[in-house]
C-alpha cells in the first residue's frame, strides 16, 4: 500500500480529525447540494470553453454551454437530476440563471481570448519521502519562458482572513507537487472567486514550499498517529455549524459508528485519501 494524501483530505484533518475519519474511514456519503452541483457545472463550462477557438470564447458562447454541460453531468451522475426535481419552475430557472451569472462574471476577471491553458483539470502527483501527494488543478498556464501559473476557480465569495489560509494551503500544496514532479516552482498561484469577482494571487518561493512540505509531513504523522490509536476526536470550530455529519458528532450529542476492523488501513488508503473533496465552494 502506498500512503497518499490530497489537499482536500489534508484540509479535512486540519479542520477536524473526525471529519477525516467520516470521509476516509467510514466512507460516509456526502449528500449533493444545489450549490455544490452548480459549482461543478460552472467548473465544467469554464473547462469546455477552451475547446473553442480563441475568438469564439464569448460570454454568449459560455452561457450556451450551461445546458449541455448540465445534461452531460447528469448522464454521468444521475443522482444530480434529483437536486432540481421540483415543481417550482422559478427556482430551477433561478438556479441556472445564477450559474450563468457566475460564468459571466469570470469574463470580468480574465480574458479567455488571450489565454491558451497548457492543461485543464490536470491530475498532479509526486512522492515526498514515501508519501504520495496528489490532486487536480483546475487550470495550468505555461508562458513561453516556461513559467507556470496555477489557477483555481471558486464559485463562492472570497473568504475572510480567518479562512483564507485554507485556500492558500491548497494552492501551496499544488505548487509543491508541481515543483517535486517537474523541478520548477510555479511563478504564480491564482484563486478566482466568482461569487464576488475577486482575484487572489500569490507568488511562492522555495522557502515557502519547503515550509509547506514540512507542514504536510507533520500533518501526515498526526494522521498516522490517529490511525494507530483510533483517536479521531472532533475539533470544535466555527466551521462545525456547517458540518454535514453533525448527527454523528459527539460535539453535537451524536455517536459515531463503530470503527471498522480495517480502520488503520483505510485511514491511509490512497483510493480514498486521494479522492477530491465534495464541492465546497
Amino acid at each position: 500500500m502506498v500512503a497518499a494524501l490530497s489537499p482536500s483530505r489534508a484540509s479535512d484533518f486540519k479542520q477536524c480529525p473526525l471529519l477525516y475519519r467520516f470521509r476516509v474511514i467510514d466512507r460516509l456519503p456526502s449528500p449533493p447540494s444545489p450549490a455544490a452541483a452548480r459549482g461543478t457545472l460552472v467548473h465544467a463550462v469554464l473547462e469546455r470553453l477552451f475547446d473553442l477557438p480563441a475568438g469564439d470564447r464569448t460570454p454568449a458562447a459560455a452561457a450556451a454551454l450551461v445546458g449541455p454541460e448540465w445534461e452531460r453531468l447528469v448522464a454521468q451522475e444521475p443522482e444530480l437530476a434529483g437536486l432540481l426535481d421540483t415543481d417550482d419552475d422559478g427556482a430551477v430557472d433561478g438556479w441556472f440563471a445564477e450559474a450563468e451569472r457566475l460564468v459571466h462574471r469570470w469574463f470580468t476577471l480574465e480574458d479567455p481570448t488571450r489565454l491558451e491553458p497548457a492543461e485543464r483539470e490536470l491530475f498532479v502527483e509526486a512522492e515526498v519521502d514515501g508519501l504520495v501527494l496528489r490532486g487536480y488543478v483546475d487550470r495550468l498556464d505555461v508562458s513561453a519562458d516556461g513559467a507556470m501559473r496555477v489557477v483555481d476557480y471558486k464559485t463562492g465569495r472570497s473568504p475572510s482572513e480567518l479562512f483564507e489560509r485554507s485556500s492558500l494551503f491548497q494552492m501551496r500544496f499544488y505548487a509543491l507537487v508541481l515543483w517535486r514532479a517537474r523541478g520548477v516552482i510555479p511563478r504564480m498561484l491564482q484563486l478566482v472567486y466568482l461569487g464576488n469577482g475577486e482575484l487572489v494571487r500569490y507568488e511562492p518561493d522555495e522557502a515557502d514550499l519547503l515550509a509547506t512540505e514540512r507542514g504536510i509531513k507533520a500533518l501526515w504523522a498526526a494522521i498516522e498517529r490517529a490511525a494507530r490509536t483510533g483517536d479521531w476526536r472532533p475539533r470544535v470550530s466555527r466551521l462545525r455549524d456547517w458540518c454535514e455529519h453533525r448527527d454523528l458528532c459527539p460535539a453535537w450529542g451524536g455517536t459515531p459508528p463503530p470503527l471498522p476492523l480495517d480502520a488503520p488501513t483505510r485511514a491511509l488508503d490512497p483510493s480514498v485519501a486521494g479522492q477530491a473533496a465534495p464541492a465546497d465552494d
